[in-house]
This record gives structure tokens, C-alpha cells and sequence, in this order.
């Protein structure tokens, strides 16, 4: 039953959230969130974490 379940949820197709709204989003969990660790996992969970830096060339 649990593979029924897990194919059901991989075809849900999931549009990206307006950026005001991931704004809010981001806002409320740092507000709750009980350190800096938490809130990077919790936004990272929602898919609205901060994007990765690009490593910088050293030449």
C-alpha cells in the first residue's frame, strides 16, 4: 500500500511559489525557527531555501 501512495505523489505537479509569498513563507519559519540551522532545513524543506552561492574562480 505504501508504493500506492508514493506513486500517487510523484504525479503531482508543483509550480513554483510567487516570490512575495516565498517571502512571507521565509519570514514566518525564521520567526519560529530555534536557531539559523533550523531555519536553513526548514526553508530547504519548503523548497524556498536560499540559493547556493556559484564557487568563485581562483586565477
Amino acid at each position: 500500500m505504501a508504493a500506492a501512495a508514493e506513486s500517487k505523489e510523484t504525479d503531482i505537479e508543483v509550480e513554483p511559489v510567487a516570490d512575495e509569498t516565498a517571502n512571507q513563507a521565509r519570514l514566518v519559519v525564521a520567526s519560529y525557527a530555534t536557531d539559523a540551522e533550523e531555519c536553513r532545513m526548514l526553508l530547504d524543506m519548503l523548497g524556498i531555501g536560499p540559493e547556493a552561492p556559484e564557487p568563485v574562480d581562483a586565477e
